[in-house]
């Protein structure tokens, strides 16, 4: 089924500061697009978006979902995940009171995704076997990279068809982002996900990505068909390597 996204001319803002100008992107069935771009370019409000906690001041986002299409401006952030959209958000933003396995399950509130609750649970821990060692324990309490790892289970539990990844390697070594960039591989390739990775570790999301684009203050100020057409761009050499 054609799982994909779309968004045509978006503005948006905070009051009277503008953050994102005319931004049109395509996210392509099963394929995995990174939006590339330093801290404060718009990377994240983006996303918010999307997911329907940031309302664009003008512009279209269309999803297609099993085939079907959804314009998702106006809609509220439940029924966006309610249609298959997952997001794992920047900062995981977890239950830190809550035990990994309550975390997990909180993930599988949509409808659709009650009835693979178990099947979902178990390729968690298949993916990230701590998570299975540390299933009792309060989230709170585990490393960053834990954290990470079960904010990615906790979207997947949710059964979704696009999956939205804000910044995942904040607050993360270089171990840790590593694993967490090939647990979003693993996960996209196993369950057919159509994926939009926002990221500003250039090196880590060209490992996976399938095509991208370069935010600079709000614009899309570069389009990358293919990785290697990112990892060859002049403006990326010279805002990731200070050529």
């Amino acid at each position: 089924m054609d799982n994909s996204l779309r968004l045509e001319g978006i503005d948006a803002a905070y009051g009277q500061v503008r953050v994102l100008e005319d931004v049109s992107l395509n996210v392509a069935a099963g394929k995995t697009v990174v939006l590339l771009g330093t801290n404060g370019n718009g990377k994240s409000t983006l996303i918010k978006c999307i997911m329907g906690i940031v309302r664009p001041k003008a512009g279209r986002i269309v999803a297609m979902i099993d085939g079907a299409e959804h314009d998702l401006v106006g809609r509220t952030t439940e029924d966006i995940v309610e249609l298959g959209i997952a997001l794992v958000p920047e900062g995981r933003r977890l239950f830190p009171k809550l035990t990994v396995e309550e975390n997990l399950l909180l993930g599988a509130f949509r409808a659709t995704a009650r009835t693979q609750i178990k099947r979902n649970r178990e390729f968690c821990f298949e993916l990230f076997p701590r998570l299975a060692e540390r299933r009792g324990q309060l989230a709170g309490s585990m490393s960053g990279g834990e954290q990470q790892m079960l904010a990615l289970g906790r979207a997947l539990m949710s059964a979704p068809r696009i999956l939205l990844i804000d910044e995942p390697s904040v607050g993360l070594g270089p171990i840790m982002v590593s694993r967490a960039i090939d647990a979003v591989k693993e996960l996209k390739e196993r369950y057919e996900l159509t994926v939009l990775m926002a990221e500003q570790n250039f090196t880590q999301a060209l490992r996976i990505a399938d095509s991208g684009y370069v935010i600079v203050h709000g614009k899309i100020a570069f389009e990358g068909r293919s990785a290697d057409e990112l990892n060859n761009n002049d403006l990326i050499r010279k805002i990731y390597l200070g050529m």
